[in-house]
């Protein structure tokens, strides 16, 4: 059973932060601040915007624009890094 109650149950914050951020809605004013607070709080302790987008429902550009507004420093893409060759 408690297998079935893990598959419905969803952290509480990104219901109330999807259900304010309907799609195509204006996020301006003091709602535009409470939401870049949320949103660096998150992405500062390691979710990636790409999460973030899908958490909220809305793109990525949108996250992105949040972020570096609230003056967040954005993480590098990552990946592999070429060295010199021998």
């Amino acid at each position: 059973m408690a297998g079935d109650n893990a598959a419905v149950t969803t952290p509480l914050r990104e219901v109330l932060v999807a259900e304010t951020l309907k799609k195509g809605t204006r996020v301006t004013g003091a709602e535009r601040d409470r939401l870049a607070q949320e949103l660096k709080k998150r992405y500062d302790s390691g979710e990636s915007i790409r999460a973030l987008a899908a958490a909220t429902g809305r793109s990525y550009g949108f996250i992105h624009r949040i972020l570096t507004e609230s003056g967040v420093n954005l993480r590098g893409r990552g990946g592999a890094t070429r060295g010199k060759k021998a």
